[in-house]
């Protein structure tokens, strides 16, 4: 993707390697944030297609980083109101690139997404079901690996759809465009550091 390889012009922390792996996960970026967004846009369309009421970017008033605080308030992802025993979902998506760490401990297909999981669980889960909300952390990572709980909220959503909808396409179409929504967001990440070539 790159002539050579160069210190990366936004974080300055990591080489930009001429096969445009930093550009994948430089949380400096700005497509890093965009494929966050654009994913967590499209999840919210399927699940108002499955008839599921949900909310973007929900004020919940009880995620926080544990370490720090207050401080750290954020927003859920998606709020799905009563999606489990009456209880509302706050959905926290996460993508991860899984060449992160490569070098050092090898390559495990959807390892980086399961690891991702497992520090959302460890962050939000129990403030959560302090406040009686599920807590559903949805991992991703560049390569469209789910982990298991993405794949276990969709397996659900789809099978609403299945029960709702006549046709073949229709049924299949929850994860076929969930993974397309993730490549999206990673091609323009890639794209957004080619580099400018003048005429």
């Amino acid at each position: 993707m790159y002539p050579e390889d160069e210190t990366c012009p936004i974080c300055r922390k990591a080489c930009m390697d001429k096969y445009g792996e930093h550009a994948v996960h430089c949380k400096e970026l700005p497509g890093f944030k965009y494929r966050h967004d654009w994913v967590r846009d499209v999840l919210w369309d399927i699940l108002r297609r499955a008839g599921n009421s949900a909310k973007k970017e929900a004020p919940v008033n009880f995620l926080t980083d544990p370490m720090e605080g207050r401080s750290t308030l954020r927003p859920a992802d998606q709020l799905v109101f009563g999606w489990a025993g009456g209880k509302h979902a706050c959905v926290d998506l996460t993508g991860v690139s899984p060449l992160v760490g490569l070098r050092e401990n090898g390559f495990v297909a959807g390892q980086a997404a399961r690891k991702a999981e497992s520090k959302k669980v460890d962050k939000h889960a129990k403030a959560c079901a302090e406040n009686q909300h599920v807590f559903v952390p949805f991992a991703f990572d560049t390569f469209g690996s789910l982990a298991s709980e993405a794949i276990h909220f969709l397996t659900r959503v789809q099978r609403v759809i299945h029960n709702n909808c006549s046709t073949p396409r229709e049924q299949e179409f929850v994860f076929g465009r969930l993974g397309f929504a993730i490549q999206k967001g990673l091609a323009a990440q890639l794209v957004a550091r080619l580099p400018v070539v003048l005429m």
